[in-house]
């Protein structure tokens, strides 16, 4: 099924959908199509390929692929991947990653001294409303009124509102991401005539609102994880960002819903649609398409889908120093990512811990040049060999990677459950029941399990489990860590040390040019 849906990203390529959102654009605007609009959808067999297209937007940058035709204009084809930008802004802010590159932006995201000039701040921001706005239109042309207009039979409707909904969930998803980076953010729908006005601004608190409405919606209407074709959102998806969005509604909104989460997260669990993989490294190599774990990847291929972003990123920006690319399946190192001290202190079993996968050979610690890669010891997580150690499919060259990011997972289910209950909203014997679960696969047995959970030890377990998978940011700030001096790391706040940053950090910028070309929008406090 994984080779299947990739092949239909390939497929929606000879449809020629183009639509560039550049930084002087502005955000209500409709895809460009090679053909007529009308002629795509008045096709019901062309509305895999376009739904296609939306997933794509998690993993692809464009049409050619990986570079020469982007989504996105003014950024590096490369720079603007979903993922590599979302890493970007979750990662290298906080204690678990640095960079050592110069490009523009990164030593800004590494010090946290960014502006709303700063480049990924830019590519998050419209590569999130690209996706919105090509989910917007594929959600207008897909309504029933749509559908009977063209005299599409019933079996065609049926399975096309499937789509609908998995169009509905792909921009709730990206609707989160602007609220978690963003707070009060511009606001469209299927409803809104396209460009015809300038986007209100919406309140934080009523994105959560709407973002709830829409999944609460489409939960029972997608299908369970087990018939759901793989790469495509199940109501398992939507439950689990029901449950991230509850776990931080006292940040989105003021208050607080942990037992809102913790109902979600059972629902995924009594499921038994998911379960722990056997290895944790597994998670993190070629074939985890296979894995019983793993509720929704953004999906990658060497051969048919390649990209500079994701996971290609992940793997190649982590190797230097006196590491050997093709032990990790590649043909390159990039020499740019590495973990802090604070972050590898955080093991206190380092030949135990199967999460501890640093390389420390020729490396050291502490970090006092960002630009030095053997300061920080490396981390090569993501890794393109299979689980059995064989070569991954593009084994002729290894310049990208088949595997793929698992933006949501059952181990996060079972940390946010257990956080909610150290909060007092879920049962404290099922939450150590379930942390324990991955302290035993981390270590192989039950010695080093807990006794008791607590609210440090929830930060650090998410910090071991779920490093570099870009939750870390927004956990922190859930912690109140984020800004402020009560935790440091090595250059917080642009000093080698780490020191204390204002709160107005806990939002990202919005970008000046939408700023300037739509009035209705606000910038951030403090920028």
């Amino acid at each position: 099924m994984k080779n299947t849906f990739k092949y239909a990203l390939i497929l929606f390529v000879g449809i020629s959908i183009l639509f560039t959102t550049g930084c002087k654009k502005q955000l209500n605007q409709t895809p460009k199509y090679g053909l007529n609009a009308e002629v795509i959808y008045g096709d019901p067999s062309n509305y895999i390929n376009v739904l296609a297209k939306l997933y794509s937007g998690l993993s692809m940058t464009g049409l050619k692929g990986p570079a020469g035709n982007g989504d996105i204009a003014g950024i590096d084809e490369g720079f603007s991947a979903y993922v590599r930008v979302l890493f970007n802004l979750q990662e290298l802010p906080t204690d678990e990653a640095v960079c050592g590159w110069n490009d523009p932006g990164i030593p800004e995201l590494n010090k946290m001294t960014w502006s709303p000039e700063t480049s990924f701040i830019k590519g998050m921001y419209y590569r999130v409303y690209y996706q919105i706005t090509i989910c917007n239109e594929f959600i207008r042309e897909s309504s029933d009124d749509k559908m009977s207009e063209r005299g599409f039979s019933e079996v065609d409707k049926a399975r096309i509102r499937v789509y609908r909904n998995e169009a509905r969930f792909l921009r709730a998803l990206s609707y989160y991401h602007a609220m978690d980076l963003f707070g009060n953010v511009p606001f469209v729908t299927e409803a809104d005539k396209v460009g015809a006005f300038l986007p209100d601004r919406i309140l934080r608190a009523d994105l959560f609102n709407y973002i709830e409405t829409e999944l609460i919606a489409i939960e029972n209407e997608l299908p369970f994880a087990s018939p759901a074709e793989y790469g495509h959102a199940s109501r398992s998806a939507a439950q689990f960002l029901l449950a991230r969005m509850y776990l931080n509604s006292k940040v989105y909104t003021g208050t607080e819903r942990y037992t809102d989460c913790a109902t979600y997260c059972s629902k995924i669990i009594n499921t038994g649609g998911f379960a722990l993989d056997d290895k944790y490294t597994d998670l993190f190599r070629a074939d985890n398409n296979t894995s019983p774990e793993i509720i929704f990847p953004v999906i990658y291929d060497g051969i048919n889908a390649q990209t500079y972003g994701g996971t290609t990123f992940m793997v190649c920006a982590s190797l230097g120093g006196s590491m050997v690319a093709a032990n990790y399946g590649v043909n390159g190192k990039w020499g740019g990512l590495r973990a802090t001290a604070p972050f590898v202190n955080k093991f206190a079993d380092t030949t135990l811990d199967s999460r501890y996968q640093f390389y420390t050979t020729g490396q050291t610690k502490d970090i006092t040049s960002l630009s030095t890669f053997t300061q920080g010891y490396a981390l090569p997580k993501y890794q393109n060999i299979t689980s059995t150690g064989a070569l991954a499919s593009n084994s002729a060259t290894s310049a990208f990677v088949d595997i793929d990011f698992p933006m949501f997972r059952l181990a996060d289910v079972y940390l946010m459950y257990a956080e909610c209950a150290v909060r007092g909203s879920a049962s404290a014997g099922t939450a150590l029941t379930y942390v324990n679960y991955l302290r035993e696969r981390a270590y192989g047995n039950a010695t080093s399990n807990f006794s008791a959970l607590t609210l440090n030890d929830i930060i650090d377990e998410r910090a071991r489990e779920l490093h570099w998978e870009c939750t870390r940011r927004t956990d922190l700030i859930r912690f109140g860590l984020f800004t402020g001096g009560t935790y440091v790391w090595p250059f917080k706040g642009g000093d080698v040390a780490g020191i204390s940053v204002s709160d107005h950090l806990n939002l990202y910028p919005i970008p000046t040019a939408d700023l300037v070309l739509n009035t209705n929008l606000i910038q951030n406090p403090g920028y």
